[in-house]
């Protein structure tokens, strides 16, 4: 039998499936980035927020000249704040720990998200809330058990937060849900970009040679194109299904740095707790959001 032709509602489906795909694709390059040894000569103390400096000046670029409506409101300073903050945690993270620590550790903001619209907004609890939630927490639990003990600590606290300040981004986000989407990302990344230069600047380190394609590569291939398909493919398809296909990024981020970099003298690979823990929270992850594509 031929297969039924398809329908202009089901390519749009598809075409929206395939653009949150390849944002997440995209998203999960941040560690080849970030791990490239072509930025060694910065110092480690300053190399997160310099890599966040640059990304969101770049990704803020890019993503600009398709703003339509500028709106002002209170709301955009939390969201500002805390996406400076997530970036500042995440890169730091990405910088002082493995690759895996830092993306797994960040993907517990919808674990924040649920706690705080529990406690805070007093949103309804169902039974398999709970049992994504212990994931989660096995998960973290597991990870920080061993990683608080070692020298990546600092790092490991780092992409916590970085969890955490994701998590205020989305709750930000969920206010300001009427506004126009790339006026948004625009505003996020400039204001970041502005918040860091006066710190970049006293650090006094500039980029030369092949680390300035890799920066613009890291703030446009990397952060900003990827959030103009992802806010296109949710024109299409529900957003609990493209948080799903999401998912993507955390999996993919420590297997493209091993990729690249495996053979460099400092790569570090993630210990077996990290990989179990990863493993235990995007269960979680999984468990929430494949259900609700289910329904």
């Amino acid at each position: 039998m031929a297969d039924e032709p398809a329908t202009p509602g089901t390519r749009h489906i598809s075409r929206g499936r395939w653009l949150v795909v390849i944002a997440a694709v995209m998203w999960s390059t941040s560690g080849l980035f970030a791990k490239s040894p072509w930025f060694d000569n910065w110092p480690i103390g300053g190399r997160g927020i310099q890599f966040a400096f640059w990304r969101a000046l770049f990704a803020g670029l890019i993503v600009l000249p398709l703003a339509r409506r500028p709106q002002w409101s209170w709301k955009l300073v939390p969201m500002v704040a805390t996406f400076l903050l997530m970036n500042v945690f995440y890169l730091g993270a990405m910088t002082r720990t493995t690759a895996a620590n830092a993306i797994w550790l960040q993907s517990t903001a919808p674990f924040w998200v649920f706690l705080i619209g529990t406690l805070v907004f007093r949103e309804p609890v169902h039974r398999l809330d709970i049992v994504r939630l212990l994931f989660g927490a096995a998960g973290v639990g597991l990870i920080l058990n061993f990683e608080l003990r070692g020298e990546a600590w600092l790092g490991t606290l780092l992409g916590l937060a970085s969890g955490v300040t994701y998590a205020g981004v989305v709750l930000s986000l969920r206010q300001l849900r009427t506004f126009d989407a790339p006026f948004l990302i625009a505003v996020n990344h400039l204001f970041t970009a502005a918040a860091l230069l006066p710190v970049v600047w006293w650090l006094g380190i500039w980029p030369s040679g092949i680390q300035w394609p890799a920066l613009i590569g890291f703030g446009m291939v990397q952060m900003g194109i990827p959030y103009v398909l992802f806010t296109r493919g949710l024109r299409h398809i529900p957003s609990h299904e493209a948080a799903g296909l999401g998912l993507l990024e955390p999996l993919l981020v420590p297997l493209w740095v091993w990729i690249a970099w495996h053979h460099h003298p400092h790569y570090q690979a993630p210990n077996w707790w990290t990989l179990v823990g990863g493993a235990l929270i995007l269960t979680g992850l999984a468990i929430r959001y494949c259900k609700r594509i289910e329904r």
